[in-house]
């Protein structure tokens, strides 16, 4: 029996969604390690404007640090934004390159329950407000990947039972 490639996990969704959730939960699932696009911003950005280019410079240090994770032999769940197609295919070429097993995990959630979120946010590493949450599900481009879909409205427990059935 060969050797199992280590698998890339890229989540995708809006502020608020819970991305952060589900790629914990998916991260324990694969005994991987979870890279979080916030605390990648702190150690990157000195100031953040949540540019296009700082943004393109947060995914790229994100995947170099996936990159040596995945040579590794460690299957790592990238937890991000994703909104642009360039970023998740960037990622895609990441695992293709690597030999790692690719899943596009997109995390929806009940706008309202969204919203109430990230207004209830506290101690939490993410920036994000109700407005970049909106200028994100503006900006979000369409997926042309395969992927699969945790809608992450209701309670941890039914989070955890969709994680189940994909990982």
């Amino acid at each position: 029996m060969g050797v199992m490639a280590p698998r890339l996990v890229v989540q995708c969704g809006l502020p608020g969604v819970g991305k952060s959730t589900v790629a914990g939960e998916i991260a324990d699932r694969l005994d991987g390690e979870r890279i979080r696009s916030d605390a990648v911003r702190r150690d990157v950005v000195e100031d953040p404007t949540y540019s296009r280019a700082e943004r393109d410079r947060v995914y790229g240090a994100m995947l170099e640090r996936a990159r040596e994770a995945l040579a590794d032999g460690d299957s790592v769940v990238l937890d991000a934004t994703f909104e642009r197609r360039a970023h998740r295919d960037r990622a895609a070429a990441l695992a293709d390159e690597v030999g790692a097993d690719l899943t596009l995990v997109r995390v929806v959630c009940d706008d309202e329950v969204a919203r109430r979120r990230i207004r209830e946010r506290e101690d939490d590493p993410s920036e994000a407000d109700v407005s970049v949450y909106e200028n994100a599900r503006d900006r979000f481009e369409p997926f042309e990947r395969d992927h699969v879909t945790v809608d992450n409205s209701g309670d941890l427990a039914t989070t955890r039972r969709q994680v189940e059935v994909l990982f």
